[in-house]
């Protein structure tokens, strides 16, 4: 009955927040956004599929490699108005209610600092940070400064992934034994990424590691959100350069284990891959779900065959990323679990831990605080 309850409040919840999003967009007010950093490839499509949506407006853009920023502009149209060097310049100048980074990972730090200081909430490209001390100065920041820190991931929007979500929480597999996530592609430099996009990917500082960070956030991202915000009790990890001439200075192939204690993922992480793929396995004690890209799952139950099936669409407004953002700055949405902070604090420990792992040839084990050893 507690259950049952549970899922009706969580319902009630969205239909209220779907609601209130719907009266808010209507009203035609956008939600006033900046752009921090055009050094992450992502900006490309954010300005493709965004740049002249309704529900948002672009006040200010800083990025102090200029040619970079030019570029973009040319090929966008954009206004030159909207651009600045300095960060801290733009927002006091431009007053935006968040702002959306796409710098190099290492940046994101600093990008939050300088926010949080303004009380201006942040939406960031995965991962969270380059390691568990900057995710946990990054929390600090928010917290003091009382803003709101997302995280885009690209399979939060899955209708596959909320599918397998709601199978494992609803018991209709059982309790979890084993997950596999794996997310890969060619390489960055194969699938031919901007130039300045590729140069902090090969860059450990900048970017934390090479596949282990690019694609090992992803599967421990969905990890934490099946497990309920459970940290793992021990990260083992094996990174690998197949390409050294290409990717000289970080990994470009990676695999980590993470234990709980009843239950085991593997995620596999690659710039190896002869195709692109983003797709996890669930595993319960009484059937399995595996996710099929974006929209499908492959389902088997105690007694049954397996099946593919649509998964059906995700609740707004957690189906999109500038459509969470909005609701989480004007209608007070919670984040949820995949974007949220708390979860990605996690995420970085695990891939801190995984680095460490791979670099000592040892498993180190997570305490209950975030710690390790």
């Amino acid at each position: 009955m507690k259950h049952l309850f549970r899922i009706l409040l969580a319902a009630l919840l969205l239909t209220a927040l779907a609601a209130s999003r719907a009266q808010t967009a209507a009203s035609g007010v956008p939600l006033r956004v900046a752009i921090a950093g055009m050094v992450h490839g992502h900006v490309e499509g954010f300005l493709q599929h965004s740049l002249h949506r309704a529900d948002i407006q672009i006040v200010g853009i800083s990025e102090p490699d200029q040619q970079v920023a030019e570029r973009y502009a040319a090929k966008f149209d954009l206004d030159r108005g909207l651009l600045f060097t300095d960060l801290e310049d733009m927002l006091q100048k431009t007053r935006p209610q968040a702002v959306l980074a796409y710098t190099n990972t290492y940046d994101h730090r600093r990008v939050v600092e300088t926010c949080a200081r303004q009380g201006i909430p942040v939406m960031m490209e995965k991962p969270l940070a380059v390691s568990a001390e900057d995710a946990h100065a990054i929390a600090d920041a928010a917290r003091k400064g009382k803003i709101q820190v997302l995280v885009n991931y690209e399979t939060s929007w899955y209708r596959s992934n909320h599918a397998a979500y709601d199978m494992v929480h609803e018991q209709s597999i059982g309790d979890i034994s084993k997950v596999v996530v794996h997310d890969g592609h060619q390489g960055p430099k194969e699938i031919n990424v901007q130039p300045e996009f590729l140069a902090w990917l090969n860059d450990p500082k900048l970017d934390g590691g090479g596949a282990l960070y690019d694609f090992g956030c992803y599967g421990a991202d969905l990890m934490t959100w099946l497990m309920n915000g459970q940290r793992p009790t021990s990260v083992t990890a094996v990174t690998q350069q197949i390409k050294p001439e290409i990717y000289p200075r970080v990994d470009d192939e990676a695999t980590i284990i993470l234990t709980y204690p009843k239950a085991q993922a593997i995620l596999q992480a690659s710039w190896n891959w002869p195709f692109d793929r983003k797709d996890m396995e669930v595993y319960g004690q009484t059937g399995y779900v595996i996710t099929v890209r974006r929209d499908d799952v492959r389902v088997r139950l105690k007694g049954g065959e397996e099946q593919q099936i649509a998964a059906k669409p995700v609740p707004a407004p957690y189906d999109d990323s500038l459509s969470l953002l909005r609701a989480v700055v004007l209608d007070g949405a919670p984040p949820g679990a995949p974007s949220s902070l708390e979860a990605n604090v996690i995420v970085a420990e695990i891939l801190d831990a995984a680095r460490r792992s791979a670099a000592s040839g040892k498993s180190i084990r997570l305490t209950g605080d975030g710690g390790s050893h």
